[in-house]
């Protein structure tokens, strides 16, 4: 009661109007079997009463004679001539103008945990349900799961039930009755400052502290000044990579090439440090040329070919006409001839075209052409 009052507007003017919806204070003068009055001075009596009392009633049943206590307007004068009052609409308001001003100092505040989903976690703030997405997770806490298994990281989310954690207002829909934390704000602040000294293009050593789906995360940095940064699984290394822990293992100690820092992160390049391979593919291969390569993957679009370790191409679906018709034609492990109908060594990129049976030259090659029949035509003459 007394932090509602302390966070009640305060009336300069007690003889202006009120108005429903308005938040006051009152001096409690009575109680009865199931109605509470107050005095509001010179506009009135208040009351709570019927559903509102009964609602309310543990928390009312603490209030004595001369207590102060905030309310909310719901009538400004009901048959009996009293003024009618909300003590949970008045809390209600309160609150959510309480997260509205933490939110916009970027208050630091501890919540307790209180449930678990596949998405995140759920907390309690000032009586209200909160939800802490996963993505809105400390570096430390967050779930660094292999696969991105959403049962495994429900069972390491629900490690934090009971826990504390700290945490800030990310954002609040009162309409909605919703709120969302972050448990990053401490961390962004701390992890700007020491990401102040890197900058693009620099060389670190780590430690592989997780590896999941999308890539591998790499803690590094002196004492007390570590940060996790993000290898993307395209950035792990120069070939197509369709599990990032077939290469990397936690605790692995890798050198790493920072290729961006920006919104307080840091991506990490592993292949950057490695000789492109296709600097050579360049001088080795060109359009036309025909090459045997083997069927690794088949997609929707395409199929992936292997033409050599690390270079890979694409047979696009548009050269088959269906997809049914482009896995009759391949089959994934197999090894087929191919032409090469367009390279660009610079993007990483080969187009290819299946050999089929009878066609020994490429699709684009000149092809010779017959010499055209020098016999004379006989002369035609015309009909006497």
């Amino acid at each position: 009661m007394q932090t509602m009052l302390a966070q009640a507007p305060a009336r300069t003017d007690a003889l202006h109007p009120y108005r429903v919806g308005e938040i006051v204070e009152g001096k409690a003068v009575g109680i009865g079997r199931s109605a509470l009055y107050f005095d509001l001075g010179p506009q009135g009596v208040g009351i709570i009463y019927g559903r509102e009392f009964l609602d309310e009633k543990a928390r009312l049943k603490n209030v004595k004679i001369g207590d102060l206590v905030a309310a909310k307007i719901t009538e400004l004068e009901n048959e009996d001539g009293y003024i009618e009052l909300s003590l949970k609409e008045a809390g209600r308001e309160l609150t959510w103008d309480t997260l509205k001003s933490l939110k916009e100092k970027e208050e630091l505040i501890k919540v307790k945990i209180i449930g678990a989903n596949k998405g995140g976690l759920l907390a309690e703030i000032k009586g209200q349900q909160a939800f802490l997405p996963v993505s809105q997770l400390s570096q430390e806490h967050y779930p660094k799961v292999e696969d991105g298994d959403s049962s495994r990281i429900l069972q390491a989310l629900q490690k934090f039930m009971g826990e504390e954690l700290e945490v800030e207002v990310f954002d609040l829909d009162p309409k909605e009755e919703k709120i969302i934390l972050s448990e990053r704000s401490k961390e962004r602040r701390k992890i700007k400052e020491i990401l102040a000294q890197y900058k693009a293009g620099d060389v670190v050593e780590g430690t592989i502290t997780g590896v999941v789906d999308f890539g591998a995360f790499v803690k590094f940095g002196g004492p007390g000044d570590e940060i996790e940064g993000l290898i993307h699984i395209s950035e792990i290394d120069w070939q197509i990579i369709e599990n990032p822990s077939h290469f990397l293992k936690v605790g692995d100690r890798v050198k790493a090439q920072i290729i961006d820092v920006s919104n307080g992160r840091a991506s990490l390049s592993l292949k950057t440090l490695k000789e492109d391979p296709w600097k050579e593919a360049s001088k080795k291969y060109k359009k036309d040329d025909k090459v045997q390569g083997k069927v690794t993957k088949i997609n929707p679009f395409g199929a992936f070919v292997e033409i050599e370790a690390k270079i890979q191409g694409l047979c696009h679906i548009s050269e088959f006409g269906s997809r049914k018709a482009m896995e009759d034609a391949l089959k994934a492990g197999e090894t087929y001839p191919f032409y090469i109908i367009d390279i660009s060594p610079e993007e990483h990129r080969m187009s290819l075209k299946l050999q089929s049976a009878g066609s020994p030259a490429a699709p684009n090659a000149s092809a010779e052409k017959p010499e055209p029949d020098k016999t004379p035509e006989p002369e035609t003459k015309p009909a006497e």
